[in-house]
């Protein structure tokens, strides 16, 4: 079961959207928490050295095509280290 603890979704512009994607990984590279807020909502994680990366890319084909691409951190207590590299260009 999971339990969504903050979800947020917009329309912004490609610029917007390199930013944020920026300060996630600046907050990253630091060691700092990062926090993601919205209206009055926000959630601050600690994100460990070593988080499982997942990459997705999808199309849509009911209805309205279309294409998406997920960006996915995941970790728990117990968790090891990933051994595949990934490199996105």
């Amino acid at each position: 079961m999971e339990e969504v603890l903050f979800e947020h979704e917009q329309v912004q512009s490609r610029a917007d959207v390199a930013a944020l994607l920026r300060d996630v990984a600046n907050k990253l590279e630091a060691g700092e928490a990062v926090t993601v807020s919205a209206g009055g909502s926000s959630v601050s994680l600690d994100v460990p050295a070593r988080p499982t990366f997942e990459v997705k890319v999808e199309r849509e084909t009911n209805g309205r095509e279309e294409l998406s691409i997920e960006f996915e951190l995941e970790w728990d207590v117990n968790a090891g280290d990933g051994d595949a590299s990934l490199s996105i260009e």
